[in-house]
């Protein structure tokens, strides 16, 4: 399906700005509340708002689109979808409500079911990250590059995010362990973060076992347009089931951790 996707990546910023308004305005009022899912995940009254200021930008927009937000979820089937929303308004929740910087509004466009379009705002982190298919990953304006001369483990800097599904697995573990051994520096930047350092070359590689589509769409997009290679941790495209990630500042190297995380 034909999309013009410098105005779909447009009225994609212009909804990142609507949410960083909204945060803000909470943020500046000090008076919201948290509530639990099912899952035992919290949610903010800043959540919803948020998400709906996004979904009226967006909808506007592209009418004709499927929503698929954290919090509202889905207003048709995502699954058979030509032209496809899929929006985290405060990815980093845990961290929002503790006052920390790490958090960020993940908004994806899917045309096909391919992930063309990302937009990661981290307001609080000062960082705006965007790409485009075809069009490279801009950083707050500035084409960011991931770094394609770091070909092996024992030179690149490796950052994990939610690990507790691959620490269940006791072989898994230990052939992450092995990872871990050989890397150059080991971190946990975790959520936007360490997503961001990839894609302008600060960090090399990202593990991470426990995540959702939502989570990672719009940074896939910008994993891919800086020169990067991002797929679940058993070498699979990144689509709407994916729940692991393993990302690299290019081929060689994601080919390298991804046969030490499947021997």
């Amino acid at each position: 399906m034909y999309c013009d996707l410098e105005a779909a990546m447009s009225s994609a910023q212009k909804a990142a700005d609507a949410a960083a308004q909204t945060i803000k305005e909470f943020l500046d009022n000090g008076n919201w509340q948290v509530s639990y899912k099912s899952d035992d995940s919290p949610v903010t009254e800043v959540d919803v708002a948020a998400e709906k200021a996004i979904r009226d930008v967006l909808m506007e927009a592209l009418p004709e689109a499927v929503f698929f937000g954290e919090e509202t979820g889905k207003s048709g089937s995502s699954e058979s979808a030509e032209l496809l929303w899929l929006v985290d308004p405060i990815d980093g929740t845990k961290s929002f409500v503790r006052n920390m910087p790490f958090y960020s509004t993940q908004i994806a466009l899917a045309v096909d079911q391919r992930l063309v379009v990302g937009v990661s705002n981290a307001p609080a982190y000062g960082e705006r990250l965007v790409a485009t298919e075809g069009s490279g990953a801009w950083l707050n304006g500035e084409r960011v590059y991931a770094r394609e001369n770091i070909v092996s483990i024992e030179d690149a800097f490796l950052s994990s995010g939610n690990l507790g599904s691959l620490a269940n697995d006791p072989e898994a573990w230990i052939r992450y362990a092995g990872l871990v051994s050989r890397a150059r520096r080991v971190r946990g930047y975790g959520d936007f973060c360490h997503y961001h350092q990839l894609c302008c070359g600060q960090c090399d590689l990202v593990v991470e076992s426990d995540v959702n589509i939502l989570d990672i769409a719009a940074l896939s997009v910008a994993v891919r347009e800086s020169g990067g290679v991002i797929t679940d941790l058993s070498g699979a495209e990144i689509v709407q089931t994916t729940t692991s990630v393993l990302a690299a500042a290019n081929p060689i190297l994601h080919d390298k951790a991804l046969q030490l995380l499947n021997a």
